[in-house]
């Protein structure tokens, strides 16, 4: 029996844990996590809440609890170097090290690396410590992307007509990023339609997850402040309905190219996940950052539908012989239910969870199961997936499903819709022709 120690309590470790209890191998699973979570909970032996950047209580954790490997979900513990201390004990992970999660961690890390190994993909940019010279390279630039050199949780870039309207606003901006002791970099604002790829490597293969699509704004008709990610969809050609097999193609080539970059450059194997946000321009895909781990909420879009064996597909990543990750042909759509008020003033309260129909995947994300029933807290609490052969059918699937939940809750009812996939297959249309 292999027995799996799971770092996390999102939506996207419960799509994890739930991925991991499918194996046809028989196997444990034992989980570290900041919350309660009761779907993470259910399916572990052993569950212990926690700081998830306290890397010396995860490893009493995991000697306790004698793991055959360890899967890291979210982004902090990697920051933390709990890669690093598991390998110490001879406990394996799929992750990386704390140096290769800089992919992660540091943007400007990422955007150097490839300028020196003349990898394409990259925006005009410059990276600045101060602000001398901000000003005259934003005056360069016809509209401009601010953004925090560190993690943000997906909510510290700012992009010129979404969040301000001038280059004065930009500059005020990198000042606040600059007080706070941070590197900032200022990029070319891009126009184009956003797509997620995520990669599985064992260090020298690399295979691709399909394609999904995220939402980050709150609010419907992408307006309102960013959010760590409302909802998403993916479709069963594996590709979205507004890009060419060339776009993926692209951005595998890039992701692929970083991967060998960043061996060379540190002098290991990068192991785990390499989840690429890329923009399909008229001029190419190009890069808008990567993230070391599953993203959240997209890992509940391909999952569900992954026909490998996920454990198996874990040995393969940590034992270097990865040959091959399979996906059933299908649509899916995530919609997920945020507290009233989020992101800005976000009400919590008590939550009541109805029966799921069977072609649909219910994942608790930010909730706390306590002795007086299942409570929201100030962050998404559940994430809906509908399953189907269109991407129409999935989301009627999880729009439905999604009534099913009662509490002081709401969801951005358009993700998935034709009405909003439309948009998007018109926007790239005009920007090719």
């Amino acid at each position: 029996m292999t027995t799996v120690l799971l770092v996390g309590s999102s939506g996207r470790e419960h799509a994890i844990a739930e991925a991991i209890i499918r194996s046809e191998s028989k196997q444990k699973l034992v989980s570290f996590m900041s919350s309660n979570n009761p779907g993470i909970r259910h399916l572990s032996t052993h569950t212990e809440i926690g700081n998830l950047s306290d890397v010396e209580a995860i490893k009493r954790f995991a000697i306790k609890n004698k793991p055959d490997f360890c899967f890291v979900g979210p982004e902090l513990p990697l920051s933390a170097g709990l890669v690093d201390e598991l390998d110490g004990q001879g406990i394996p992970c799929v992750g990386p090290f704390k140096s290769a999660a800089q992919l992660e961690i540091s943007k400007s890390f990422t955007r150097l690396l490839m300028e020196k190994y003349r990898i394409q993909g990259n925006p005009k940019m410059k990276i600045f410590d101060s602000l001398t010279g901000i000003e005259e390279w934003m005056q360069q630039l016809e509209q401009v992307v601010v953004k925090p050199d560190g993690l943000t949780g997906g909510k510290g870039v700012r992009v010129q007509s979404d969040h301000f309207q001038t280059h004065k606003e930009a500059l005020q901006y990198a000042k606040e990023i600059i007080s706070q002791h941070q590197k900032v970099i200022v990029e070319e604002k891009l126009e184009g339609e956003e797509f997620s790829l995520m990669s599985l490597t064992d260090g020298k293969h690399l295979f691709d997850c399909p394609a999904v699509q995220d939402h980050k704004r709150a609010f419907e008709g992408d307006t309102g402040p960013n959010t760590g990610g409302m909802g998403s969809y993916s479709d069963s050609n594996h590709l979205l309905p507004f890009l060419t097999k060339k776009d993926v193609a692209e951005a595998h080539t890039i992701t692929e190219k970083v991967l060998h970059a960043i061996n060379k450059e540190l002098g290991l194997k990068y192991k785990g996940v390499m989840y690429g946000g890329f923009m399909a321009t008229k001029h190419g895909v190009k890069l808008i950052e990567y993230n070391a781990r599953f993203g959240d909420p997209e890992a509940m879009n391909v999952l569900p539908i992954m026909s490998s064996d996920f454990v198996e597909t874990c040995w393969r990543i940590i034992d270097g012989n990865l040959r091959g990750v399979q996906f059933d042909k299908k649509a899916t759509v995530c919609k997920y239910l945020v507290p009233q008020g989020y992101p800005d003033e976000p009400k919590k309260g008590i939550l009541k969870v109805g029966k799921i129909s069977p072609d649909a995947r219910l994942y608790y994300a930010s909730v706390d199961q306590q002795n007086d029933g299942l409570h929201s807290t100030a962050s998404r609490a559940i994430a809906i997936v509908g399953i189907a052969n269109s991407l129409a059918e999935a989301e009627l699937i999880a729009e439905k499903n999604c009534s099913k939940i009662e509490g002081p809750l709401v969801h951005r009812k358009d993700i998935g819709t034709a009405e909003l996939v439309n948009k998007r297959v018109e926007h790239m249309k005009r920007l090719r022709a």
